[in-house]
């Protein structure tokens, strides 16, 4: 049995299925257990998002509002999860909402005014790349606003997602947990692909040598903002593909909708991946 790594058309010619591909490559090949593992994380991704097409087109008919909040350190894999959520939804109802810095009017608003007008409508669903709760960790360690400011928003974000709750948002909460290690590896990729390098920027930067003040305000903001109505999920995003899949398996968990028992894949998340915070979690940053 040969384990060369070079393929030959005649090996591909008989090939009907992707279960034949993977035999080729197992027999004649080391990246067997990489190719096996894509080719399962692609068919569930598939899988998930027809379940997301079908949960939208519940929420729209129900008039349902939600609202989808990503948080966590750079590089933690916010983007790539909200792509993949949002990669066949009807764009009719569904939003990503990712806002640049406060303007100068915006500086002199009440701090939720600018996110109050991004919340759902009825039948819509709206991601959150970053949110409110960038006055929760990254404005302190940047120096972006005042303790007083900080403090303030602490005592009246949990009013704030109360007020939205009772007027039926659906909000759900993740915070993507990431190491030191894998965020430094990320940085590298970045500078190094023309394609990622956008993404760095200098607050970036600063991230691996602010870890432990991040680590500081990110267990304060769960500690006064993680509530009954508003809980915080966490997500170890280590491995971006498994990451997102147990994200999508969550929010799909969340909901009773139309055809829900007709999903050819399991709906139920990883609490391994996905677990709600607790106080005594001990999570990966």
């Amino acid at each position: 049995m040969s384990t060369s790594n070079t393929f030959t058309a005649e090996d591909f010619e008989n090939l009907e299925s992707n279960k034949d591909l993977l035999e080729l490559i197992k027999n004649k090949s080391g990246l067997f257990k990489k190719v096996q593992k894509t080719l399962i994380y692609t068919e569930e991704l598939r899988l998930l998002q027809i379940e997301l097409v079908k949960l939208q087109r519940w929420i729209s008919k129900e008039n349902k509002r939600v609202a989808i909040i990503f948080e966590g350190r750079d590089a933690a894999g916010k983007g790539g999860n909200i792509r993949r959520f949002m990669e066949h939804l009807n764009p009719r109802s569904s939003r990503l909402v990712a806002l640049n810095k406060p303007t100068e009017v915006e500086k002199g608003q009440w701090y939720f005014q600018r996110y109050i007008k991004e919340l759902p409508n009825p039948g819509e669903i709206v991601f959150f790349d970053r949110s409110w709760y960038n006055r929760a960790v990254v404005e302190p360690v940047m120096g972006f606003c005042t303790q007083k400011q900080y403090k303030e928003f602490l005592v009246q974000v949990p009013e704030f997602e109360h007020m939205m709750y009772e007027d039926g948002v659906i909000i759900i909460k993740f915070w993507l947990s990431i190491t030191k290690e894998e965020q430094l590896k990320r940085f590298e990729e970045r500078k190094e692909n023309p394609l990622k390098r956008w993404k760095f920027s200098p607050v970036d930067k600063k991230g691996q040598t602010l870890w432990d003040e991040y680590t500081h305000y990110k267990s304060e903001m769960f500690s006064k903002t993680h509530t009954a109505y508003s809980p915080w999920m966490m997500i170890k995003t280590n491995d971006k593909q498994v990451a997102r899949l147990e994200a999508i398996r969550h929010v799909i968990s969340q909901f009773d909708y139309d055809g829900k028992e007709e999903a050819k894949t399991t709906l139920t998340p990883d609490p391994n991946v996905v677990m709600r915070y607790y106080r005594s979690n001990r999570n990966i940053d």
